[in-house]
């Protein structure tokens, strides 16, 4: 790998510490921070977003269970985050490698000026060849500020720092189109080109432990891609495989578009003789047999010869997420997903059509509000149906979400202007604070078309899900 990359690995309470002794696992940690500082040492930039906390304070406090009661847990967090840092810093000391800790809850980032700030200081830690060790501030966290697991603060950090790739660390090998426990002709799923038609085996829960579980990492990976960053699932007993995966990956990187070997490729490309889709390894392998033995032919005839290519090295098992082509970051990414919604603007398709032109949202294109929220608080963008005033089809078609935006009036003030022209606010409200309920410069949309169709050789028992239009 020439390329410097930035990397971020996210590992659960359950890579961190034994579910029932609740021993830290020293193995895996030590295997990932050599991983680490050997990745460092190539002049990659790695961030590590670490669980734990509470599952190291129970071994201390001498606890069986995790307990329920809020102030408890957030107490074993203040006791388990000094004993949790300190464990990663004894390891990450031994070879030599600076480590800092990094403690986040949405509310530090739902301000604009604090999530510059975390971000300046993520870059600042890694130009200065640190690595951040990233965990929610459980001691703070309640239900109305936590990310809600950790998989959630990975794909945002990684947004954040504009990371290249994202491991999610689990106890299984990669996704399953079902559950390889229960059925033994389940398939691995090795590349996901749009997470939208993906169907794989979401039963797992997670661990006692943690708070997580694979469908929390789906989510995660539908974050982080939207950022444009790979995401790859892939099993937290061999964090050594992370370096092999990384590899592959970047040979992978330009299978966006058929490899171009020759005229005489190009045009079997051109013609469909070659599948862009193959299911198997073993197709993957037979296709570019016959295809490379189609073109020596063809060279033969033309008294020439095409060199048997080499053998492709297999990575570990893993699932590889790819992310968009369009992605969202700086501002937008923030507003998508730095912010909580506190309640939804239901907007005709007039005024989205006006939106996506780059205009703002006048208050005429409003139909209804739901939720109550002040003024610069964020809020779901949702188009409806308008029929007539401001009544809307609930059902047929059903409202679709289409974005979040920073509001200038309160929810309130909103339900009074809604439906009028902006030239009408002041003789509403008695005041005009801005012409648009919305800038467009404070609103991001989440949905994109789905990525095209691509070609992908995949590992050994996996298939490939075809992209649908969102």
């Amino acid at each position: 790998m020439k390329k410097h990359l930035t990397i971020v690995i996210k590992l659960g309470t359950s890579s961190i510490v034994d579910e029932k002794t609740h021993q830290p696992l020293l193995s895996i940690l030590s295997t990932i921070v050599e991983t680490a500082v050997s990745l460092h040492k190539e002049g990659h930039k790695v961030v590590i977003v670490s669980s734990g906390a509470i599952g190291i304070a129970l071994r201390r406090m001498n606890l069986n269970r995790r307990p329920k009661h809020l102030p408890k847990v957030q107490a074993l967090a203040a006791i388990g985050q000094c004993h949790l840092m300190s464990l990663w810093d004894q390891l990450f000391m031994h070879l030599g490698q600076p480590v800092a800790q990094i403690l986040l809850t949405r509310n530090d980032i739902a301000d604009r000026t604090q999530y510059l700030n975390a971000q300046n200081t993520f870059v600042e830690l890694l130009n200065m060849g640190v690595i951040p060790i990233v965990n929610e501030n459980d001691t703070l966290s309640v239900t109305e500020i936590k990310f809600g697991d950790n998989d959630t603060l990975s794909a945002i950090t990684a947004g954040m720092v504009q990371a290249d790739y994202l491991f999610l660390m689990t106890d299984v090998d990669c996704l399953y189109d079902k559950n390889p426990r229960t059925n033994p002709d389940a398939k691995a799923i090795g590349v996901v080109e749009d997470i939208a038609d993906l169907e794989a085996d979401v039963s797992s829960a997670g661990s006692a432990l943690g708070t997580g579980g694979m469908s929390t990492k789906i989510v995660a990976a539908r974050l982080a891609t939207s950022a444009g960053v790979t995401t790859i699932i892939t099993r937290s007993s061999k964090p050594g495989n992370i370096a092999s995966i990384l590899r592959y990956a970047e040979t992978q990187r330009g299978v966006r578009t058929p490899v171009m070997r020759s005229p005489s490729r190009n045009s079997m490309l051109s013609s469909q003789e070659l599948p862009l889709r193959i299911a198997t390894i073993e197709q993957a392998a037979m296709a570019s047999e016959q295809l490379d033995e189609a073109l020596r032919k063809k060279d033969g005839m033309n008294g020439t010869h095409s060199p048997k290519p080499e053998a492709a090295e297999q990575p570990p098992l893993h699932t590889r997420f790819l992310p968009d082509l369009h992605p969202i970051r700086d501002r937008y990414f923030w507003l998508l997903h730095g912010l909580t919604p506190h309640g939804t603007l239901y907007i005709d398709s007039g005024a989205h059509r006006a939106l996506a032109d780059k205009a703002g949202l006048l208050p005429v294109g409003v139909v209804d509000v739901d939720g109550s929220f002040a003024q610069q608080e964020a809020v779901r963008i949702v188009v409806v149906k308008r029929l007539s005033g401001n009544e809307y089809e609930k059902h047929d078609p059903p409202p679709v979400e289409v974005g979040r935006a920073l509001v200038n009036y309160s929810a309130a003030e909103i339900r009074r202007i809604r439906g009028v022209r902006s030239t009408e606010i002041s003789g509403v409200l008695g005041y005009a604070d801005s012409e648009y309920v919305a800038l467009r410069e404070n609103i991001a949309f989440l949905v994109r078309n789905s990525r095209p169709s691509t070609p992908s050789r995949l590992l050994p028992n996996t298939e490939i899900k075809t992209p649908v239009q969102a």
